[in-house]
C-alpha cells in the first residue's frame, strides 16, 4: 500500500492533536523526520515521497507513545541546546531554552583558563556548553544521581570527539560532600531543583510523569538547594569568583536575599526571552 510522506504526517498530527498534545504539528513532523532520516524541507518540497511499511510502523509506535505524553526528546533520545546535540533520557531533565540564558550569562563572565563547577549537572549540558565555547577551561560536574552522570559522561565523550582538548571530570556527590576541600573555582553554576513540592502534581504530564523527581523538587518553598549551595559555595570559590543560578520566574527576590545574607555582592538578576526573571548571579570577595 502506497503511503505518502505528507499523508502520514497528517495522520500523525491528527492523532497527537486528538490526544491533547500542544505542539501536535511540530512533534508529528519531528518524529517523521527522525524515523525517515529527512529534514523539514521534505514535507514542503517532497510530500509525495513514499513512506515504507517499516518506517510507517515505527512512526506509528512513536506517535502512540507521544499520545501518552512521553516527551518527544525521550523518543528521539536527544535535544538541541546551545547549538549542540545532547543525549537525554528519563534520568535527566530535558535541556530547555530558558537554561541557555544561564549559559550565555556565564559565558559573558568566563575567561580562558578558568575553573568551573556545575552543581546538579544532570545531562551535563551547562558545563559542556561552557567548555565548548571557551578555551583551556577546566570543568567539574557534580550530581547525586549516578544514572544522570552516566548520561553526562556519554555527552562528554561525544563532544570530546569533536573537541579533544575539552577537560571535564564528573563526580557523584550530594552537593559538595565529595569535593576535595582544597578545590577552588572561579565560576560555580547551578540549575538546582527549584519547584515547590506542592506544585509538582500540577506540572504538565511530560514533566511530572517522565522527568526525574529529584531534579525537580526544591522542597517546601522551592529554595532549599539555593540555601545549601550558596552557604557551601563560599568555601569553594576563589576571591572574586562568581556564583550563577537559574531560578523560577518568581524566586528572584528570595534568591538575591539568600546570596546577600551569605556575603555575596554585586548581585544581578537577568530576564529570559519571555521577560521573566531567570538568572541570579553574584560575586564572592571573602
Amino acid at each position: 500500500m502506497f503511503r505518502s510522506y505528507s499523508g502520514v504526517y497528517r495522520e500523525g498530527m491528527e492523532r497527537l492533536a486528538g490526544a491533547g498534545i500542544e505542539e501536535a504539528a511540530l512533534d508529528a513532523r519531528l518524529l517523521l523526520e527522525y524515523v525517515c532520516g529527512t529534514d523539514r524541507n521534505t514535507l514542503l518540497a517532497h510530500g509525495e515521497r513514499e513512506v515504507s511499511e517499516k518506517e510507517y510502523e515505527r512512526y506509528n509506535a512513536l506517535i502512540a507513545r507521544r499520545t501518552e505524553h512521553v516527551p518527544l526528546q525521550h523518543l528521539t533520545g536527544e535535544q538541541e541546546f546551545m547549538g549542540l546535540t545532547f543525549m537525554v533520557n528519563e534520568k535527566v531533565l530535558v535541556p530547555r531554552q530558558d537554561t541557555e540564558v544561564l549559559v550565555e550569562e556565564v559565558l559573558r563572565n568566563l575567561h580562558d583558563g578558568m575553573r568551573i563547577l556545575d552543581m546538579c549537572t544532570g545531562s551535563g549540558c551547562i558545563l559542556l556548553s561552557l567548555l565548548q565555547y571557551s578555551n583551556d577551561c577546566v570543568g567539574t560536574g557534580v550530581d547525586v544521581s549516578a544514572e544522570a552522570l552516566a548520561v553526562a559522561g556519554e555527552n562528554y565523550r561525544r563532544l570530546q570527539g569533536q573537541r579533544p582538548g575539552m577537560n571535564a571530570s564528573l563526580i557523584e556527590s550530594n552537593l559538595f560532600e565529595g569535593l576535595p576541600k582544597e578545590e577552588r573555582y572561579e565560576i560555580i553554576v547551578s540549575n538546582p531543583p527549584y519547584i515547590r513540592t506542592s506544585v509538582i502534581d500540577t506540572l504538565m504530564p511530560e514533566v511530572r510523569e517522565h522527568e526525574p523527581l529529584m531534579a525537580l523538587d526544591g522542597r517546601e518553598d522551592g529554595l532549599h538547594f539555593y540555601r545549601e549551595i550558596t552557604h557551601q559555595a563560599r568555601e569553594y570559590l576563589s576571591r572574586g569568583g562568581m556564583l550563577f543560578y537559574e531560578i523560577g520566574y518568581d524566586q528572584a527576590v528570595e534568591v538575591c536575599e539568600i546570596m546577600a545574607g551569605e556575603g555575596f555582592r554585586e548581585i544581578e538578576v537577568v530576564k529570559d526571552f519571555a521577560g521573566l526573571d531567570r538568572v541570579v548571579y553574584g560575586s564572592w570577595f571573602g
